[in-house]
């Protein structure tokens, strides 16, 4: 039997997950868009780019899965972070690439499909690569200014848990899964 003090199904979501050094770069947009923006700052341990959000899974189907990842097969690719946007919906500013790369659209298209194939449920929507760094921001249509770009170096994805902590969202990496170097 079971812990009865560890729930049944967790929160959970494939991302890239970048190295410090690439989310400091990244982390370094905040400031002046905040001056510009408003609203709150993510903390600068959680910036990631979401590839699918899955949402709560049962424990006892985490190899599944996990199995799921292993069978994606994807090459390394870089991701260039060059474009500060806000989405007015939901008054999030965030980073995003001009130009998505080939490589990342495959790893979401096979990330999917081996979900499918392994009877998972997950948010089905047009993607949009992103990096959330400000909520309850207000901006208007106009384009935000230019931003250095910061390059993300591609090698892997990651199994992320999602949980809240005395009221604050943390994040905690399950399995790291290697992309193809070639």
């Amino acid at each position: 039997m079971g812990d009865p003090s560890e729930p049944s199904s967790i929160k959970v979501f494939f991302a890239l997950w970048p190295t410090v050094e690439e989310r400091s770069h990244l982390a370094a947009w905040k400031k002046s868009l905040q001056q510009l923006c408003g609203g709150r700052a993510m903390r600068d341990e959680t910036l990631h780019n979401t590839l699918v959000f899955i949402g709560n899974v049962e424990q006892s189907r985490l190899e599944a899965l996990q199995l799921a990842a292993q069978e994606v097969s994807a090459a390394c690719f870089e991701l260039y972070f060059d474009e500060a946007r806000y989405w007015g919906h939901n008054h999030i500013v965030y980073a995003a690439p001009g130009i998505v790369p080939p490589q990342m659209a495959q790893l979401v298209r096979a990330l999917e499909q081996g979900l499918t194939k392994h009877c998972f449920e997950f948010e089905q929507r047009e993607y949009k690569p992103h990096v959330t760094l400000l909520h309850n921001a207000h901006w208007t249509d106009a384009p935000l200014p230019a931003m250095f770009p910061v390059c993300w170096q591609i090698n892997d994805f990651a199994l992320m848990q999602s949980a809240k902590q005395k009221g604050i969202e943390s994040y905690r990496a399950l399995a790291r899964f290697a992309l193809s170097k070639s």
